[in-house]
């Protein structure tokens, strides 16, 4: 088993069915729909707007942008449906009233019909490409307007706004068909084809931009589609997400954002807690944070399921060596605290004593033997 592997083909093409999902929803207004996962781990801690020395570009009299990462591709197209990430703040006083990171929901926005608060941010985003992440400027008329919003978001009037946003990607191929105006055959389609694109880059080593693709095709099948749907329906809505969310994990394995990794083993093995992959996968990330316990629990509940699998059988080989190499440096420390083990002393010698008795004996000796004589 690969730590890191283009994940299966495509799913059966769907027989025709109506979307036990569907619902109605206004033209005008965005789709917001939770996903299962957040795309990127949020830059700085988000309290404040990123400081940004890049040039700042006039895309509208109201909007000007300053780019903080330079993004790839061509620019969405009017109608185009987007998948973002952003934080929102009051310019005047750097009151943060939005952020989809924290809220760990990426949004989805169609160019042309996006709420009219949020027209200023349309034109931002309209002017993004696929991985970019910028900083925007918005004059209060394309935001929340001359009444401000005193629900949520709290917004007070005539407030010009701060956007930082990243656009994950965006599709073209409905023209502004949003996700719950889709039959689930279209919207699992539509995953499938962000999925193969998003192994095109991970083949060409363009971990980020898979990543990228790879929400996109999870955002298609939020938790509120999945928890409506029953037999052959989740099953293929299955066979699309979960090789995405694996996929997801062997780019940031490779990434190095190991904690990042094990959370999307966790979602595939929430709904399959004996995937191979994902315990594989998970236990590898867990091995590099040095969780060895928790990875050859991972290891071992895999190698049941496969047992003939040699990267499974050398992965646990690799932590009974760490542990060993564990045990014998603890070993060298212990006895650098407490020292070597005194060696035992040799015992003195004992001829002066044998001598001197000896000698003591032979002068009594001597004096009983001359002491009648004398007499």
């Amino acid at each position: 088993m690969a730590v890191v592997e283009e994940e299966e083909g495509s799913p059966p093409a769907p027989a025709a069915a109506a979307d036990p999902a569907s619902s109605g929803s206004s033209d005008n207004e965005i789709t917001v729909e939770e996903a299962s996962f957040v795309h990127t781990e949020p830059p700085q801690d988000g309290s404040v707007p990123p400081v940004v020395s890049s040039n700042m570009e006039v895309l509208h009299d109201k909007v000007k942008k300053q780019v903080i990462k330079e993004g790839h591709g061509k620019k969405p197209s009017k109608f185009a449906t987007c998948f973002l990430h952003y934080r929102a703040w009051v310019q005047g006083s750097l009151h943060k009233f939005e952020d989809t990171w924290q809220e760990q929901h990426p949004i989805e926005l169609v160019i042309g019909k996006e709420k009219k608060q949020m027209s200023g941010l349309g034109i931002g985003v309209g002017n993004m490409r696929s991985g970019e992440r910028a900083l925007l400027h918005v004059g209060w008329e394309l935001g929340y307007g001359k009444e401000g919003s005193f629900s949520f978001p709290n917004v007070p009037p005539m407030a010009d706004l701060l956007y930082e946003v990243e656009l994950i990607g965006f599709d073209d191929v409905k023209e502004g068909k949003a996700r719950s105006d889709m039959t689930v055959e279209e919207r699992i389609e539509a995953a499938d084809r962000r999925k193969i694109e998003g192994n095109e880059y991970f083949k060409e080593k363009k971990f980020e931009e898979a990543m990228q693709q790879y929400e996109m095709a999870i955002a298609y099948m939020g938790d509120d589609f999945m928890f409506q749907l029953f037999g052959k329906y989740r099953d293929m809505a299955l066979a699309v997400k979960n090789p995405c969310h694996l996929n997801m994990a062997a780019c940031l394995i490779k990434l190095k954002r190991f904690d990042e990794a094990i959370a999307q083993c966790s979602i595939v093995l929430a709904e399959d807690e004996n995937n191979v992959k994902a315990l594989f996968r998970r236990g590898k990330a867990r091995a590099e944070l040095g969780q060895t316990e928790s990875a050859r629990e991972d290891f071992l509940k895999a190698k049941k399921q496969s047992p003939e699998d040699k990267e499974i059988q050398r992965e646990l080989r690799s932590l009974a060596e760490q542990d060993k190499a564990l045990y014998q440096k603890q070993k060298e420390l212990y006895k650098g605290l407490f020292g070597p083990r005194p060696e035992p002393k040799p015992k003195a010698s004992n001829s002066i004593v044998r001598f001197w008795q000896w000698l003591m004996s032979l002068i009594g000796y001597l004096i009983k033997l001359f002491k009648p004589k004398n007499e």
